[in-house]
């Protein structure tokens, strides 16, 4: 028996009978040829307790019931043998249904007992119309009729009545969203992936907000959701195992008339019948038409398809999920991050900007014994079905007059961001009239962002021209900063980038000189209430502290020219000096730091790609720079787009050669006022 935790203890007080411990659910997936979600059921109906008598009673009733109802290999003639003998007999399986035109009468398929022949009423096929899409589990009383098994080509078996395996109550939201109120956010994120066999004990915050974007398209109407990374991560097991709502298909062909509509038969399609359908192993599948891609972007864009003159509406996800063959890196050497999809949409930039959320695969760590849970989770069939009921409602409203978006983000983008935004707030808040505070608000915010930023990076490769701004921003109320989010993998730990900096954060080279070579930095400046300057290093440079008390002695003296009204001496400045070489020393930063001062206090972002390179003396004069050239050559080196030196190393650059000179933007600057207005983004 596990040992109880808090989360275990608040899910038993608030959400009793709708509970099931994640261990037991392996036991019997293992044993028994049925969905996790199968025996969930199941196990809610007889084991929702924390009792452990009553868990063990239940766990009884839940191995006879599995045992006599589920038909394991080579069992299948002894469920013929005993419908035929007692008349009928109880099976949990698969069921799927079509129309018979010979006969004009509906045939079922029960694939563990390889019938495809079986009797159903007109009224039962009508009631479950998913049996006609991709069919459903559940607990079906199948019939034999000797009598008819001895007519010329009968059919003796017949299904009396089923009952799907998924829960059909109103007021399960109602029941998540009161029990919610008892969590904090960071026990409830727990709860839920407990609720999926995920223990995020064992999770980095990353991993943790992957899995969480996973489950978005179960609660967001025609949200579209890429997932490529890694084998082993538990991509499909969410939309195979967890839900009924979700149908899985695997590699192979799409036809156009089992995703979306059968014109010969006026039949829905999977996108009709459910949630999330999600293509498995999404590089083999093609399309049986020509046009199959194009009906694809037509509802991915707007949710309708055509058939004929008609018009069909769905609301049903699509999620695409495939493997990388080769790491994350090499792919962006190589192409780009959508390589792995099939050769119609692989380099599609329209198709690309129909997809919402592209999810790190590679954030997630591989299923082993760490990754699942043992402890209580909510029960599959109450979740989905919860997850299911959020999809009628939207959370957008809540960005209104909150959160403002950068001038980067496009229409698309906006409406995806909005999208994965609403979705992530209706996990954390299953109630629609919660208070959401600014600190969730921008957790959803930056997921969403850099979500929706991997898939315009991945366009950008493909049509550089169309799609050359992606600093994606936003800012958090009206008087917010504007912060900027980047995807993690653009970035090597040596490389700057060209994403704006934060408020205070500044890349700069020391020059070097006798005992030191030169090398990249970045300086980091936070500010408060207060006064003075202190540096968080230990021990600090004494190069370093020299040039810090250049820059504070000029930020007080020419307050005015750089900062306006805001008197710096009301305010206390923290300073660490990151080293990205193997230079320590930090000479001759004095400029990099004022600029770092400056933009702390005006809440100014610098230009993204940027290097600040000079030391400014006590009076305010710009030191020569002795090595100009030298300091260029490594800002091309370390992936810097612009360089910004004081203007007396104009002439020194001539020895600057051709090639080196058109990979990088030289500006120069007269003094500490001119170097501040370049810096900083317009």
């Amino acid at each position: 028996m596990i040992e109880l935790d808090n989360i275990d203890q608040l899910a038993a007080s608030f959400l009793d009978g709708y509970l099931v411990r994640k261990d037991l659910v392996r036991t019997f997936s293992l044993q028994f040829p049925v969905p996790t979600y199968v025996v969930e059921f199941l196990l809610g109906r007889y084991c929702a307790s924390i009792d452990q008598e009553e868990i063990d009673e239940g766990l009884e009733i839940v191995q006879r019931q599995l045992q006599s109802r589920t038909v394991k290999a080579g069992e299948t003639e002894l469920f013929k043998s005993r419908a035929r003998e007692q008349g009928e007999v109880k099976i949990i399986d698969l069921i799927t249904a079509r129309l018979d035109a010979r006969t004009d009468s509906y045939m079922a398929t029960l694939p563990s007992l390889q019938l495809t022949d079986v009797r159903i009423p007109d009224e039962i096929v009508n009631k479950h119309e998913r049996m006609l899409t991709g069919g459903f589990y559940a607990e079906i009383i199948l019939t034999y009729d000797a009598a008819i098994a001895q007519e010329n080509k009968g059919r003796p078996f017949g299904i009396e009545t089923l009952r799907e395996i998924q829960l059909s109550k109103h007021d399960v939201l109602d029941i998540l969203a009161e029990a919610r109120k008892n969590f904090t956010t960071e026990d409830w994120k727990s709860l839920l992936l407990r609720s999926i066999g995920i223990e995020p004990a064992s999770l980095s915050e990353q991993a943790k907000n992957a899995i969480l974007l996973r489950i978005v398209p179960f609660v967001e109407r025609n949200y579209n959701l890429v997932e490529l990374g890694p084998r082993g991560t538990g991509k499909s097991h969410l939309f195979q195992q967890v839900s009924p709502y979700a149908h899985l298909i695997s590699g192979g062909k799409a036809t156009v008339a089992k995703m979306f509509v059968n014109n010969s038969s006026g039949q829905r399609g999977l996108v009709c019948q459910y949630d999330v359908v999600c293509f498995d192993e999404v590089s083999g599948i093609s399309f049986d038409q020509k046009d199959g891609v194009n009906i694809m972007k037509g509802y991915m864009e707007s949710g309708e398809f055509s058939r004929g003159k008609e018009s069909i509406r769905a609301d049903g996800s699509l999620v695409l999920v495939g493997n990388f063959e080769v790491d994350v890196e090499h792919q962006q050497r190589i192409g780009h991050l959508f390589g792995p999809l099939p050769p119609e949409i692989r380099n599609d930039t329209a198709f690309m900007d129909r997809i919402h959320a592209y999810l790190p695969g590679w954030d997630v760590p591989k299923i082993n014994d760490e990754v699942v849970t043992d402890h209580f989770g909510i029960v599959s069939d109450f979740l989905s079905e919860c997850l299911s009921q959020l999809r009628n409602q939207s959370r957008i409203s809540v960005l209104q007059n909150r959160v403002f978006f950068g001038g980067a983000l496009s229409g698309r983008d906006t409406n995806a961001v909005n999208k994965t935004v609403s979705g992530l707030l209706k996990l954390l808040y299953p109630a629609n009239n919660d208070d959401i505070p600014d600190e969730e608000l921008e957790w959803a915010v930056r997921i969403a962002m850099d979500a929706r930023r991997r898939v315009k990076e991945q366009q950008k490769r493909i049509g550089a021209a169309e799609f050359r701004n992606t600093h994606f921003s936003y800012v958090i109320g009206t008087d917010g900063i504007e912060k900027f989010v980047s995807t993690p993998e653009l970035h090597s730990e040596n490389s700057i980038g060209d994403d704006p900096l934060e408020p205070g954060q500044v890349w700069t080279i020391s020059p070097g000189g006798m005992d030191d070579h030169p090398g990249l930095y970045r300086i980091e400046v936070n500010e408060g209430p207060g006064s003075g300057v202190k540096i968080l290093n230990k021990p600090s440079p004494p190069a370093f502290r020299e040039s810090i008390n250049y820059a504070e002695q000029n930020l007080y003296a020419r307050s005015m020219q750089l900062v306006g009204d805001k008197d710096p001496r009301h305010h206390e400045f923290s300073v660490q000096l990151r080293a990205f070489d193997a230079s320590k020393s930090g000479a001759k930063l004095g400029m990099a730091a004022l600029i770092a001062f400056c933009t702390s206090l005006l809440k100014r972002n610098v230009r993204g790609g940027l290097i600040i390179v000079g030391e400014i003396a006590l009076g305010g004069s710009i030191e020569p720079v002795y090595n100009p050239v030298t300091i260029a050559e490594i800002s091309v080196e370390k992936g810097a787009t612009a360089l910004l030196m004081p203007v007396s190393c104009r002439r020194q650059l001539f020895d600057l050669s051709d090639e080196m000179a058109t990979k990088i933007d030289i500006q120069f600057y007269s003094d500490a006022r001119d170097a501040l207005v370049k810096a900083m983004m317009e």
